[in-house]
């Protein structure tokens, strides 16, 4: 008896946690928050900060006789640009 009680509960909790998956399809009342942060940050103003990472990089990197600024400015160039699209796979991902 104890066992199909066990068996019970694990099953409820599977399913209540199941429910969850569909967390990054909701909420539409945030999509024109989602999609307007998309577009800044993917858009014009995300490549000049970019670009802008890159050049302070190169400039620290002349100025301190050190290739790592310039390296931290072209990987945070890389992060803000893959960076979107790593978080809406994850968010979309579905089992």
């Amino acid at each position: 008896m104890k066992r199909n009680t066990h068996q019970l509960l694990a099953t409820v909790a599977l399913c209540l946690v199941a429910g969850t998956a569909l967390a990054g399809t909701t909420g539409t009342e945030f999509q024109t928050l989602y999609t307007w942060i998309n577009g800044v940050v993917t858009g014009y103003f995300g490549r000049a900060v970019s670009v802008a990472a890159v050049g302070i990089g190169a400039i620290l990197s002349i100025a301190r006789v050190n290739p790592i600024p310039i390296l931290a400015g072209v990987g945070f160039a890389i992060f803000l640009q893959y960076t979107p699209t790593i978080i809406s796979g994850v968010l979309t991902a579905t089992i």
